[in-house]
């Protein structure tokens, strides 16, 4: 690698960027083409000019030895991207990978499972957060963005913004989830979020500046989930057309 090449990549990597962005790419897509082109940059001394397929093909080749088809398809979209928006040049590998097809069903934890989830966390926050996600059937990140204003207690029903496919829906709201919200929110009376962050403590809460922390959340349940020895290969949860009868004990928030 020379510092030329090097300085050059730099130049593009930085364009990229900046075109993820203008182009309302979700935060997770941008992440991903921006680790795409970091990866490829590395493998091909970040010389990415005129790629050939004889290279591409050894590159995925290589990729798949180590990572998923789930990767080695994010890493072609993103260097598909930075050809059309940075290169400006023609894609010529439209058909270079494709992942075998599979239907898999997902794993569903129980009720019972549930409940040994939420007595075991110890943190009031996480806690009612798991209760919120498995009542109303969201994703993490959709629970995390939940504000004060999306929940509809007359109407019975929570507007869940930015979902999957940057589109809103709406969820109906069972007076279980309602009430587990109003007694967390009258603990730390944010004017926004209904999950604010725990970097102050509780005498904080009211004025942070963003909900918790995702990567936070992540590692408590993988935790939980191991203390727990429940075998899923992943703890999300379908979505439930009742909310289950689900009780725990009372614990400080942060």
């Amino acid at each position: 690698m020379t510092a030329p090449s090097k300085a050059r990549f730099n130049s593009q990597y930085e364009r990229h960027l900046k075109h993820l962005k203008l182009k309302g790419l979700r935060p997770k897509t941008i992440d991903a083409y921006a680790r795409a082109i970091r990866r490829i940059g590395a493998y091909f001394d970040y010389r990415l000019d005129n790629l050939s397929e004889t290279q591409l093909l050894d590159y995925f080749a290589d990729l798949l030895q180590t990572h998923s088809w789930t990767s080695a398809k994010l890493d072609l979209y993103g260097l598909k991207f930075f050809y059309t928006h940075v290169l400006k040049k023609p894609w010529i590998a439209l058909d270079l990978v494709k992942a075998p097809k599979a239907q898999r069903l997902p794993d569903i934890v129980t009720v019972d499972q549930v409940q040994q989830l939420l007595a075991a966390t110890r943190v009031h926050s996480y806690r009612v957060l798991f209760f919120t996600l498995y009542s109303l059937g969201l994703r993490l990140g959709e629970g995390l963005r939940l504000q004060v204003g999306d929940i509809d207690a007359d109407r019975q029903r929570v507007h869940v913004r930015n979902a999957k496919g940057n589109k809103d829906r709406l969820v109906p709201l069972p007076d279980a989830t309602l009430a587990e919200l109003r007694a967390f929110w009258r603990l730390h009376r944010h004017p926004t979020f209904l999950f604010p962050n725990r970097h102050g403590g509780l005498a904080a809460a009211a004025i942070a500046q963003s909900p918790l922390d995702q990567g936070g959340v992540q590692r408590t349940l993988k935790r939980v989930v191991a203390d727990c020895r429940i075998k899923k290969r992943s703890p999300r949860t379908a979505c439930a057309t009742a909310t289950p009868r689900i009780c725990w004990k009372p614990a400080s928030i942060c």
